[in-house]
């Protein structure tokens, strides 16, 4: 469990821009400790305990890329066809004699080379009269080759301590031959929503009241990552009660998340809740949609509070929820895959802050999202990303280039 002293942050701003924030996080969070080996297949999301190295070269033994024939280079005629006599056959799994000057073996891909071959000819580029192989000029030494080691050298760093093992580290864990891996551990996250006037999906709904989503779209956005989900339910809008809740679930876990309760409003009770049961760390970036954000420490655990709106909550998390918990889970940091494109609409902002406007996108072209608000959930399911819109900029017209962050790679 994270267990931070109450003054780790000690940072006095008032609005800080999405980087400042970030760049507090990497500073003064360190990944838990522990290390846990796992078995390959569990190995999937998690993070990598220690440098994975090359016990043994990829691929192991010097091999044919390509189903063809297998011959030395300097047997080639300069000019013309070449005549070479067919001798032997090498398959997949198998082995061959050495091979003499002046012939060429039947090999297919993955076999490995004979002693004295060095090119392989794609079978489709070469002709067979009998026995004999016809080869046509022009091929380059070692065409059509894998060498050992091509991929990973024998004793080189494969996978860096710190790497999320997703499927191309699975496959690449298992072709170097390894059954277990060292990961750290997952990480605990308790998720609260807040406010009298949320009801749980399922249960009645009063009169004034709506169905918690954000809850929900946050656990599905922490499934992503290398973490254990706890939900916590709806906090209610008592400032005592919020404060107690907190107390007792910090204990039982390495990050509390919430959202709601952030602003200024006499129901917003989650910044007081977070001063008397810890310290604020900061409260409010240079973001829009998402302003009203807080981080704090709660019992040594830390603790963010994500905005109401739920647009504003899924922008602050993976501004800030997303970079703490790799932070915390001791993956190196990834940034956001943001892509250009080309704006399709004018729009204008107040410069110094940070604008994600939701878009559609059509052949590198984004279009701006009918309607604006920050509460509209049919805003994230209808459109296909964020386009952002940096602090220094002020206005945009159609043609603007502009970075886009699309959902299918945050969703």
């Amino acid at each position: 469990m994270a267990q931070l002293s109450d003054d780790c942050f000690a940072f006095g701003g008032a609005l800080l821009s999405v980087e400042a924030a970030q760049a507090l996080i990497l500073e003064r969070l360190s990944p838990l400790p522990g290390v846990e080996e796992v078995a390959l297949p569990a190995a999937l999301g998690r993070v990598l305990a220690g440098p994975l190295r090359a016990r043994t070269p990829l691929p192991p033994f010097f091999n044919s890329a390509v189903d063809g024939y297998a011959f030395r280079h300097a047997d080639l005629a300069p000019e013309g066809e070449t005549r070479l006599a067919l001798a032997g056959r090498i398959a997949a799994g198998g082995r061959g004699g050495p091979l003499a000057p002046g012939t060429a073996a039947r090999i297919f891909t993955g076999a490995p080379m004979p002693e004295g071959a060095d090119t392989v000819m794609m079978q489709e580029d070469a002709r067979l009269e009998g026995e004999v192989l016809l080869l046509p000029p022009g091929l380059k030494p070692g065409a059509n080759c894998r060498p050992a080691g091509e991929d990973v050298p024998a004793g080189a760093e494969a996978l860096p301590e710190g790497t999320r093992l997703r499927a191309p580290e699975i496959g690449l864990a298992a072709a170097l031959g390894f059954a277990r891996l060292p990961v750290r551990p997952r990480l605990r996250v308790g998720v609260f929503s807040t406010g009298d006037e949320l009801a749980s999906p399922g249960a009645p709904l009063g009169p004034a009241q709506t169905y918690d989503s954000n809850r929900f779209t946050l656990m599905a956005m922490l499934a992503a990552l290398p973490v254990e989900v706890t939900d916590l339910g709806i906090l209610p809008d008592r400032a005592e009660a919020t404060a107690a809740a907190l107390r007792a679930a910090a204990g039982a876990h390495d990050l509390l998340l919430t959202s709601g309760g952030v602003s200024t409003g006499e129901e917003d009770h989650v910044r007081a809740a977070i001063e008397g049961a810890g310290r604020l760390v900061f409260w409010r970036l240079a973001v829009k949609p998402g302003r009203p954000a807080a981080m704090g420490v709660v019992e040594g655990t830390p603790m963010l509070g994500l905005p109401g709106n739920p647009v504003a909550a899924v922008v602050t998390f993976l501004h800030l929820a997303r970079p703490v918990i790799l932070r915390l889970a001791g993956a190196r940091p990834e940034a956001l895959p943001f892509f250009p494109a080309t704006a399709d609409f004018a729009y204008r902002k107040k410069a110094g802050r940070r604008e994600y406007v939701r878009v559609t996108l059509q052949a590198g072209a984004a279009r701006k999202f009918s309607r604006e608000g920050a509460g509209l959930l049919t805003s994230l399911t209808r459109s296909d990303a964020f386009a952002e819109l940096p602090e220094e900029v002020t206005q945009l017209a159609p043609g603007d280039a502009v970075r886009v962050l699309p959902f299918a790679a945050i969703f």
